[in-house]
């Protein structure tokens, strides 16, 4: 049975570093593209970050970069989201995505090439 189950949300003060996490179980977790999106009341859902097979390729939404870093480790099945210097405009569900069986260099950025969803975590960020 496949499962992406979220964690490390909360809420912060604008300014502050949350780090979440995506663990993963139920397929071959080495051969899936990973990815975070978000989601905040009354919006779409945006893309966040994606992140390559190996680890080695990283693409980032236009309104989180150089502030947020996806990471994963393969051995422990999981992937990360290191977000620093948070703002009230990133309150919103974070949901981990899996696109499995992706070749070795993708990074899909659009909902549509992921297979599986995790639940989500709330990050509240106060101003």
């Amino acid at each position: 049975q496949v499962q992406l189950v979220e964690s490390g949300g909360g809420l912060v003060q604008a300014g502050a570093s949350l780090r979440l996490a995506c663990d993963a179980s139920g397929w071959q977790f080495s051969r899936s593209a990973m990815a975070w999106f978000r989601q905040a009341p009354g919006k779409e859902r945006e893309f966040v970050a994606a992140i390559n097979r190996s680890g080695g390729n990283t693409v980032y939404g236009e309104s989180v970069k150089g502030r947020f870093t996806m990471s994963r480790d393969n051995g422990k099945k999981s992937v990360y989201l290191q977000m620093d210097n948070l703002t009230p405009e990133d309150t919103a569900v974070y949901y981990c995505a899996a696109d499995v069986n992706a070749i070795l260099t993708s990074v899909p950025a659009t909902e549509s090439q992921y297979d599986y969803w995790g639940q989500g975590t709330q990050v509240t960020v106060s101003s």
